[in-house]
């Protein structure tokens, strides 16, 4: 888990975890691999936020990108998260090497995604149809019932309060769960099936995040709206 400290200005930092020593990794990877047991649920997050240094290290690189190093480090989690699903301990290297080739691939595939366009276009692109075969996107449903409400907000703010939201409303899981559900990172979707399996939770708690995050997006564009 990150913590946080002040440096010399005032401003906070985050620091995380020292690495797992190569005996201890082998542990977590073993009883993670043995079972879908509350110990493996628990030994995945260990091998998560012991490894989330190597996330910050890989996402420096990227930094002058124009991107946050927070939205950086966020994409290059999702990174983490799959190297540490597919990792194979049979093949004889440290799971930190792997890892920081999948953390950088995901960076990499977020910026192919977006091209010239930015973060917050990207909440504009199709995610799929409605029941009409009309492409809908992610911003629509999240304002579905108050359209009349976005409709008299210009394009460019909902695009804007909309990413601001995301980044400030959501909580941690909340807003991996809506990015790895809308391909906000890389434009590749996932089922929430799919989550659930990478997340080592079930189907039905994804979808009630998934609805929980939605619901607070949709109010905090209301609520935006009204203060406008």
């Amino acid at each position: 888990m990150a913590t946080t400290r002040k440096d010399l200005r005032g401003r906070t930092l985050k620091t995380f975890q020292q690495p797992l020593s190569a005996q201890d990794e082998a542990c977590y990877l073993q009883i993670m691999h043995d079972e879908n047991t509350q110990a493996a649920l628990e030994a995945r997050q260990i091998l998560i936020e012991r490894n989330l240094r190597l996330v910050a290290h890989v996402a420096k690189k990227y930094a002058g990108a124009g991107e946050e190093m927070e939205d950086l480090i966020s994409v290059g989690t999702i990174g983490l998260i799959k190297a540490i699903a597919t990792f194979k301990q049979e093949k004889g290297s440290r799971l930190a090497t792997y890892a920081a080739k999948c953390i950088d691939n995901e960076l990499l595939m977020m910026f192919r995604a977006r091209k010239k366009v930015t973060r917050e276009i990207s909440l504009y692109e199709p995610i799929g149809t409605d029941k009409e075969g009309n492409e809908i996107n992610l911003l629509e449903i999240c304002v579905q019932e108050q359209s009349d409400v976005v409709e008299k907000l210009d394009t460019s703010d909902k695009i804007s309060s909309l990413s601001e939201l995301i980044r400030n409303k959501l909580n941690a899981r909340e807003r991996e769960i809506i990015i790895l559900r809308y391909g906000l990172a890389n434009g590749h979707e996932m089922t929430q099936r799919e989550i659930g399996i990478m997340l080592g939770i079930s189907r039905s708690y994804v979808s009630r995040i998934e609805k929980r995050a939605l619901e607070k997006l949709r109010t905090g564009l209301e609520e935006r709206h009204f203060e406008s």
